[in-house]
């Protein structure tokens, strides 16, 4: 599903009279409420969905895929998604 399928799902489900842009508004926001709490309190939890959270990279040697030569990657954070029991189990 991408998000242009999201925005379909979620007009769907909130009924006939909601159109494309305020579905569209409402996945906009929640992405962006999720991606606001991360970077201020490094973790978004849905409860019976899954947790978002900030993870650290550290520092390690890599290769260059065209030449072979051994190089240095720096240290760097991503966001991690640990999902939550009931998200397994529906699976």
């Amino acid at each position: 599903m991408n998000k242009g399928e999201l925005i379909q799902a979620v007009q769907k489900a909130l009924g006939e009279e909601t159109t494309k842009k305020a579905a569209e508004d409402a996945v906009k926001s929640v992405l962006e409420s999720i991606a606001k709490g991360v970077k201020k309190d490094k973790s978004v939890q849905l409860i019976g969905f899954g947790t978002f959270e900030v993870r650290k990279r550290s520092a390690r040697m890599g290769r260059n895929p065209k030449t072979g030569e051994a190089i240095k990657i720096k240290a760097s954070k991503t966001v991690g998604f640990k999902p939550s029991s009931a998200l397994k189990g529906s699976l």
